[in-house]
């Protein structure tokens, strides 16, 4: 019987309240795929440390020499979520059969691993984790994260609706995911674009077991942003033809005017003057600003710097023993 190489990717930034609490229940989780027989005895748990700045790293570090099947790396700063999972996939993807990247905080229901397992054994590539609802969420979140989803597929987008990073990946469809070089990461739009047959697994969100949400308001906003302006140049095309509106009705007020002076019906209108100006100059700014905010996903992407670093493995402690090199 084919029993895959499962590796569960987890990013962990400042995790080390709910780390301690949620290891043991991927460990159980993983160590029940085993005992079904879903999965082989050389799965492994991959916790990635985004350049932490609390004793996460050291808890990976004493989780990985208490029991073999917890693994982890460091990236060597800071780099965001986004970079976290994708340094988790791509140093999975030579070892394993599936990943399924899910986050630390215990929201995300893991019992749904054993359908995602069953639904690659069915032939599926990817397996998208989906929210059956968001009660947990409060209203303001609930409608902004909604409307988001929608605006994307507008845009022309290929996101799955309600479908955050907690997913399954075959390492077939990882190996076509890393030829995707962006350096802007939006790991939920792009994984649809590798293709490849899949399917959906429905949970519901708990709340989060312990520590405090990692992603305000402001990086929110930031990651939909980053997502809107890596899929689509649809807001670049709406501002062609917002420039065209407003030069065609410009067009009109300048015939209108020179109407008005020819009979001489013309006074004074500082008023209008200024609110066409104070308008038209509003319009120019906004378009710069988005324009330049695709020129400068291209400066970046133009630079090709590594997405993510790794500066230190767990390995590392385990070959040499030396405990003070992590403190």
């Amino acid at each position: 019987m084919y029993k895959p190489v499962l590796y569960i990717v987890i990013p962990c930034y400042n995790e080390e309240k709910v780390l301690p609490i949620t290891s043991k229940l991927f460990l159980n989780k993983l160590y029940a795929l085993i005992k079904m027989e879903k999965i082989s005895e050389n799965s492994r748990i991959l916790f990635v440390n985004d350049g932490s700045r609390d004793k996460t790293w050291n808890i990976i570090c004493d989780l990985s020499e208490k029991d073999c099947h917890y693994k982890g790396i460091s990236q060597s700063r800071n780099r965001g979520h986004q970079n976290a999972v994708l340094a988790g996939l791509m140093e999975a993807k030579d070892c394993c059969d599936i990943t399924i990247s899910i986050d630390c905080d215990g929201q995300d229901d893991i019992n749904a691993m054993d359908e995602m397992v069953e639904e690659y054994l069915r032939g599926n590539e990817i397996v998208y984790g989906v929210r059956k609802e968001r009660k947990t969420d409060s209203f303001f979140k609930r409608f902004t994260a909604e409307g988001f989803y929608k605006l994307l597929n507008w845009m022309g987008a290929e996101v799955v609706y309600n479908h955050a990073d907690y997913r399954l990946m075959s390492r077939r469809a990882l190996e076509e995911f890393a030829k995707f070089k962006e350096v802007n990461l939006y790991l939920r739009g792009l994984v649809p674009l590798v293709g490849f047959r899949s399917s959906i697994v429905y949970y519901d969100r708990a709340e989060r077991i312990a520590g405090e949400s990692h992603y305000p308001l402001k990086k929110m906003l930031a990651l939909a942003f980053d997502g809107i302006t890596s899929l689509s140049i649809k807001p670049i095309r709406m501002i062609t033809s917002l420039g065209s509106i407003v030069a065609i009705v410009s067009l009109f007020c300048i015939i209108w005017a020179v109407v008005r002076k020819i009979t001489g019906h013309t006074v004074a209108g500082w008023t209008s003057v200024i609110s066409i100006l104070c308008f038209v100059s509003g319009i120019q700014l906004l378009s710069l600003g988005i324009i330049g905010e695709y020129i400068g996903k291209i400066y970046m992407e133009t630079k090709h710097r590594p997405r993510y670093i790794i500066s230190e493995r767990t390995e590392d402690y385990s070959k040499t023993g030396n405990e003070t090199k992590r403190k």
